[in-house]
């Protein structure tokens, strides 16, 4: 005689999802990851006005793919009050004079996490699910205020963010190479290494300083890259979390770097 559990469809799914393996997002989400790099590197020079878009762009698919990332879709208003955040964080950086850029990134993040905490007593699901959401939305917020330290740190030294920007662009392209894990790291390392020496005579960047902002730009990418790789072999996760994280990423070490060298 057959016993029938009272196990719900959720958990099976549960349990598939702790046991995913992971998997890396591969060489086209990497090619659109280069591109975006280039983008960000060739307008950096030209300025935060210029620099704008690049990064309001690695803010959205990073507000989107952060969601996805986290098994929670669809999250419209999660994702639209993420971006949001960035942007208003882009906001503060422009209108802030440079040596108060962290002040006033971190002043925008307070509010709009008090706002996000707001939002979330409208929640209407278990307490298991407003929890999810608040921790998605908070993570997402930070991660898209933070991207605009890519800003901050052009205003700063823009050929700083450049190299940076192509380090970790470099460092994704040959981590998605066909080959085993281990080699393609030394690859990666090595490409974002490529990109510092070249930085002093593409740029008024020391020898010292330019292989920092490389190294840090392409060890930043690998770790954007192994987050965006634990979830189901899922298109729309590679194509937004696999993309952006590996830019995201760079921006708190990038400024880091900027405060701290030049």
């Amino acid at each position: 005689m057959s016993v029938r559990t009272s196990e719900t469809p959720q958990a099976p799914r549960a349990r598939h999802r702790a046991r995913s393996p992971i998997i890396a997002p591969g060489i086209q989400p990497a090619a659109l990851t280069v591109a975006l790099a280039a983008l960000l590197a060739a307008t950096a020079p030209l300025g935060q006005a210029a620099a704008l878009p690049a990064v309001a762009v690695l803010q959205a698919v990073t507000a989107a793919g952060w969601f996805r990332l986290n098994g929670m879709w669809p999250a419209r208003q999660g994702i639209a009050l993420a971006f949001a955040g960035g942007l208003a964080t882009d906001a503060a950086v422009l209108v802030a004079d440079a040596d108060r850029a962290t002040e006033a990134m971190t002043g925008v993040l307070g509010v709009w996490f008090l706002l996000v905490i707001v939002l979330q007593l409208r929640h209407r699901g278990s307490a298991d699910e407003r929890l999810d959401s608040l921790t998605a939305t908070a993570a997402a917020t930070l991660l898209t205020a933070l991207a605009a330290g890519l800003l901050a740190a052009v205003d700063a030294a823009p050929a700083a963010v450049a190299l940076t920007a192509a380090a970790a662009g470099a460092a994704t392209l040959f981590r998605a190479v066909p080959a085993p894990g281990a080699v393609t790291v030394v690859l990666a390392l090595a490409a974002a290494a490529a990109a510092g020496a070249a930085g002093p005579r593409l740029s008024d960047l020391g020898g010292p300083d330019a292989m920092a902002f490389a190294l840090a730009g392409g060890l930043a990418a690998l770790a954007g890259l192994r987050v965006a790789s634990y979830d189901f072999p899922s298109r729309f996760v590679h194509f937004t979390a696999g993309v952006a994280l590996p830019l995201t990423a760079t921006a708190p070490a990038c400024y880091a770097l900027t405060q701290v060298l030049l």
